[in-house]
């Protein structure tokens, strides 16, 4: 099963290269979001201390958001996802893997930008760590939870629209521990509470998001 996995993950990683273009929309897009905020609200440092959890979790979430319809369509489309169902491996740990990919792909670039975008808002150094290591931790739970709601909406007409109402709010608790967490950490609480609060979550999602995520393919496909 380590064998099919690390192939699974290779393929995609791959794939991803071949099509650089997909990976740069979601990291400008991420860019982009996070640089027009402080344009837009002005230069006064306390309003945008206040504001950059918020502004940087919900830009990073809408983010990973653009990529998730691509986590299975174009397997779907040439059919290689059918040729996957019928592979002696488990369908889990095929997912297990293209998540991985997914994440590698759309959201680790997001955790390594952040702590820079998040200079512009006048973050402290402490802020900026917390930031990192809640990213670092949430991310994983946003492409965990989308993935289930990408294979629901798998050759659904519309399916963009209807992804995003599934999986928002889902997302919803991984965005108020984790936009909390830098919160806490620059009011002086301590962000170690709201870490482990999103360590929790990345821990079920782990162990349940890879078999809902394969019955719904299933589903999908029949």
């Amino acid at each position: 099963m380590l064998t099919a996995l690390y192939c699974v993950i290779r393929r995609d990683l791959l794939l991803a290269f071949r099509r650089r273009s997909d990976v740069l929309i979601t990291v400008f897009f991420f860019i982009i979001v996070s640089t027009l905020f402080p344009l837009g609200v002005g230069p006064e440092p306390a309003l945008l201390r206040s504001m950059a959890p918020g502004i940087l979790w919900v830009a990073a979430l809408l983010a990973s958001m653009l990529a998730l319809g691509r986590l299975f369509a174009l397997d779907y489309a040439d059919g290689t996802l059918e040729q996957m169902l019928l592979s002696a491996e488990p369908l889990s740990v095929i997912v297990i893997g293209k998540v991985c990919a997914h994440w590698l792909v759309s959201g680790l670039p997001l955790v390594l930008l952040a702590p820079l975008l998040g200079i512009q808002f006048d973050l402290p150094a402490a802020s900026l760590l917390v930031l990192f290591f809640s990213l670092l931790i949430g991310t994983p739970v946003l492409s965990l939870i989308g993935a289930i709601g990408a294979a629901l909406t798998l050759g659904v007409r519309g399916g963009g629209v209807l992804l995003a109402l599934l999986v928002l709010p889902l997302y919803i608790p991984v965005l108020i521990f984790g936009a909390g967490a830098v919160g806490a950490e620059a009011n002086g609480l301590g962000g170690s509470a709201h870490l482990l609060l999103l360590g929790a979550l990345l821990a079920a999602a782990a162990a349940l998001a890879p078999w809902a995520t394969a019955a719904a393919l299933r589903i999908s496909l029949e």
